[in-house]
């Protein structure tokens, strides 16, 4: 086989499995949600080998713990958040009666001081601009909860991802060996290399962002609580599990932190005191918890891991939002080694005065 006709090969493979993925995104998300886990447990799972543990046993010992403490968690979190939320719905109508008559004050302030044609354009321009971001966001919302919102998608969850879980936990060697043996023997070496770069790129940015989003949500639950804040704990937590889209989780908790803090006090300094707890938050992310838990193990911009988040979701929803960071991840690998080899190629050397000479 020449090289085009494998390049070939490898685009219809890439195509189709595209395909596959847009075809069964509905009924995917518990399959890799176990396969996640299985490869954020296989070191464990490897430590108890090493230690004189079969397989299995580890396997069942590693699941069992991670989906026992996974089920503790949400019995100790889920009622005082549940009671929450549910309060804030029903205070819902109230905030947002509040929030009106906040609005018609400054807006009654704004007229007094800006020309009738002037504001009646103003009014215009920022209505269609509100339009048009709520339309946005709703899109970006459905597209992310569409398959996860059901009792069928949920109950996969609950059922199938432990099982998923356990067998890709206990037959993990096996599965990498047997792809490792599938590699064309002329370039394993690479592929291995390129492979490790993905490895530890995936397993830092992931273990890292993970302990700074539960960081960073304790921290704003903890301090919106303080301000006194009605729904300061889900608000703040909330928030900081958001936190992995750079940037956006802030903005969302703040939008909705001050747009409570109004409506609940109607005065500036409890805004600007929820106003302080976000910005105490992005210093301690920015300056500490990133750069020591997570530094730059993805090697992409944070615009571009936006632009992933954000598509993904629109695309393929919940699932989408998984792949978003890996997929990028493993293109930034790749694109890296392109353009290495590009660099040490005639392509790039072509022209080099040195080279003339």
């Amino acid at each position: 086989m020449t090289a085009r006709q494998r390049g070939v090969a490898w685009g219809v493979g890439f195509i189709v499995f595209l395909a596959l993925l847009v075809v069964l995104r509905d009924v995917l998300l518990p399959f890799v949600v176990g396969m996640a886990i299985a490869y954020f447990l296989d070191p464990a799972c490897d430590r108890l080998e090493a230690m004189g543990c079969s397989r299995m046993i580890a396997t069942t010992l590693i699941t069992a713990f991670f989906f026992v403490l996974m089920v503790t968690i949400l019995i100790l979190l889920v009622p005082p958040l549940s009671s929450q939320l549910l309060a804030f719905v029903e205070q819902l109508p109230g905030y947002a009666e509040a929030l009106r008559d906040q609005a018609l004050r400054l807006s009654s302030f704004v007229e007094s001081r800006i020309a009738e044609d002037d504001m009646q354009q103003l009014q215009e321009i920022l209505a269609g601009f509100s339009d048009r971001a709520l339309v946005y966001l709703a899109d970006i919302a459905e597209g992310i909860f569409s398959g996860f919102g059901s009792l069928f998608t949920l109950l996969s969850l609950a059922l199938i991802t432990p099982v998923v879980t356990f067998y890709m936990l206990r037959d993990w060697d096996r599965i990498t060996a047997k792809i490792d043996s599938w590699l064309p023997r002329g370039k394993v070496d690479v592929i291995r290399e390129q492979a490790r770069l993905i490895d530890e790129t995936l397993a830092g940015f992931a273990r890292g962002q993970a302990l700074v989003c539960v960081m960073l949500g304790v921290f704003y639950a903890a301090g919106l609580s303080l301000v006194g804040l009605d729904f300061g704990l889900i608000v703040g937590f909330v928030t900081g599990l958001i936190s992995f889209v750079p940037y956006f989780g802030m903005i969302v908790g703040f939008v909705t932190g001050a747009g409570i803090a109004i409506a609940q006090f109607g005065e500036l300094v409890p805004v600007l005191l929820v106003a302080l707890v976000f910005g105490i938050g992005q210093i301690l992310e920015g300056n500490f918890l990133t750069p020591r838990l997570v530094g730059d193990r993805v090697g992409l911009h944070a615009v571009w891991i936006i632009f992933a988040l954000l598509a993904g979701g629109t695309l393929f929803g919940f699932l989408g939002i998984l792949l978003a960071v890996p997929v990028m991840a493993v293109i930034g690998v790749l694109v890296r080694f392109m353009l290495d080899q590009y660099l040490a190629s005639p392509l790039y050397l072509a022209g080099d005065s040195k080279d003339d000479e």
